[in-house]
């Protein structure tokens, strides 16, 4: 279909221009009577965000978005553009994309007034209808709002007070579009005071003229609750004029935090075949993140951010993929040895609070992880310190009620055992990241019971050898993190040694002062 090109052609067709709020409303009431997906790519927000934010729209609502970073609140700002026409007139050359039916400007109110129904058209997609600003303290009224433009005004033999002298600035240039303000509390006090009258006039006044120029942007805001406090504060006017305040928040369900994951890890090194990825390690991963998020050690105030599990997906394929290239494999699956070099993906995403710093980033990221081991090993086996706690209950029942204690019953063998006895008996494995898989495999096939314990609770067929040898280094590093086994890890060389608890506090008390072994203790502080 071919578009009009002069405003008189315009009107033949009859074209309605509506102004952007009510246009995003008719959109969005459309998208709702077809189910259509509102904001693709935003997951976990359906049931909390989304509901508000449509409630905004549809009452032409000024918006902020609240939240700590990582909760694609910038995303979903550059999602709205959506919900604009695809294509809309304007006066050509105009530089606040003017309505031909009510320009606004200077030079587009000339044209119309100069060529009648002969002015000329163009038309704006809606991908040219968003501005975006990161508030800094170094933005000035002029940069968002306009001022004088001498070289204007010189070139073209102009006063100063000519409306053809104005400079526009960046939310002018967005007219009939949405504009995005990220950081809002950045923002001097002496600026946010310049958008008072375009968040409830709906016009803006450049220096001294005596004239307003009227503008239709649909206004979104984004801040941080901590930025409150710590680097400067939404004046309370400004507040009071945006209409709606919308609270986001971190994924709530591991479903959700694992899809958000898969959508933005980069993960296709040899192509989605090539790569492997259990779902125990998904698991693992996110863990990190909700460990961290209820951490002592990490200042909840800064957030963790949604970005950190991605940053550790990608190196713990990385380090997967690394391997596979040493190794000639034709498959890239992690094992637990690369949750190591997932430090890399969490040191930088977290703030410390002082008894964090006290232990230092290092410490505290590898103590997340062996967190996030411990819970997700719950999920899938059985709990390696029930038999004990039972037995303690018992113990204590017979104490505090029976005279005698119950003569014992023969128990029944456990699930880890034949395992635990295997390390008890002096024996121990050793492994690194970089292991060929025939040896990986070998090693840790040493353990007594472990394959068929590890095909059992986790489905794994034993010809899927990758997956199943992973598996089997899951169990150990689960039975470590319950205190079962020690985990010894030397500084400066990529290889872990899984040996029995008591034999290791032994070995390290005799070996003490030799060498820096960082066992148990750090990855449990």
């Amino acid at each position: 279909m071919n578009k009009p090109t002069t405003l008189g052609q315009l009107r033949i067709e009859g074209y309605e221009v509506l102004p952007v709020k009510e246009e995003m409303r008719r959109n969005l009431i459309q998208k709702l009577r077809h189910r259509e997906t509102l904001f693709p790519g935003i997951i976990g927000y359906e049931d909390t965000v989304v509901p508000q934010l449509v409630n905004a729209i549809l009452s032409k609502h000024d918006v902020i978005l609240l939240g700590l970073r990582g909760q694609a609140k910038t995303r979903i700002a550059r999602l709205l553009t959506e919900l604009l026409d695809e294509w809309v007139p304007i006066v050509e050359g105009s530089e606040i994309n003017d309505d031909p039916f009510h320009p606004i400007s200077y030079h587009a109110a000339q044209m119309v007034r100069e060529h009648g129904d002969a002015t000329p058209i163009a038309w704006l997609h809606r991908s040219e209808r968003y501005g975006e600003k990161l508030a800094t303290p170094d933005v000035t009224i002029a940069d968002i709002i306009g001022d004088i433009d001498p070289l204007k005004a010189a070139h073209q033999r102009l006063h100063y007070s000519h409306q053809g002298a104005i400079h526009f600035g960046i939310i002018p240039r967005t007219n009939r579009g949405i504009f995005t303000i990220n950081e809002l509390p950045d923002l001097q006090p002496r600026i946010q005071v310049g958008l008072f009258n375009l968040l409830e006039e709906r016009d803006i006044q450049i220096r001294g003229f005596n004239i307003r120029i009227p503008l239709d942007v649909m206004m979104v805001f984004t801040a941080n609750p901590e930025d409150y406090t710590n680097r400067g504060n939404i004046v309370t006017p400004l507040k009071d004029r945006i209409s709606s305040q919308i609270l986001t928040h971190y994924p709530i369900s591991m479903e959700h935090a694992i899809a958000i994951t898969e959508q933005e890890a980069w993960t296709a090194r040899f192509g989605e075949e090539g790569i492997v990825v259990p779902r125990y390690f998904k698991e693992i991963i996110e863990q990190i993140a909700f460990e961290a998020r209820k951490s002592e050690f990490i200042d909840q105030k800064s957030g963790v951010s949604a970005r950190l599990t991605t940053s550790a997906m990608e190196a713990l394929i990385s380090n997967a993929e690394r391997r596979s290239i040493m190794n000639g494999d034709e498959i890239i699956l992690p094992r637990v040895t690369d949750l190591a070099f997932v430090t890399s993906g969490v040191t930088g995403k977290v703030e410390l609070v002082f008894e964090g710093e006290q232990e230092g980033m290092a410490k505290v990221a590898r103590a997340l992880i062996g967190k996030a081991v411990k819970e997700i090993f719950k999920k899938y086996f059985p709990d390696p310190l029930l038999r004990e706690r039972a037995k303690n209950a018992l113990n204590r029942y017979e104490e505090r009620y029976a005279k005698q204690p119950a003569p014992a019953k023969p128990q029944k063998e456990g699930e880890y055992d034949a395992a635990l006895d295997w390390f008890a008996q002096g024996n121990m494995i050793s492994l690194t990241d970089t292991m060929k898989f025939a040896d990986y495999y070998k090693e840790l096939s040493r353990v007594p019971r472990l394959r068929e314990l590890t095909t059992r609770h986790l489905k794994i067929q034993e010809a899927n050898r990758f997956e199943l040898a992973s598996a089997m280094e899951f169990v150990l590093d689960g039975l470590h993190q319950h205190s079962k086994l020690a985990k010894e890890e030397a500084f400066g060389i990529p290889e872990i040694t899984y040996r029995d608890m008591v034999g290791s506090i032994f070995s390290r008390a005799g070996a003490a002062g030799e060498e820096d072994v960082e066992g148990d203790e750090a990855m449990r502080f």
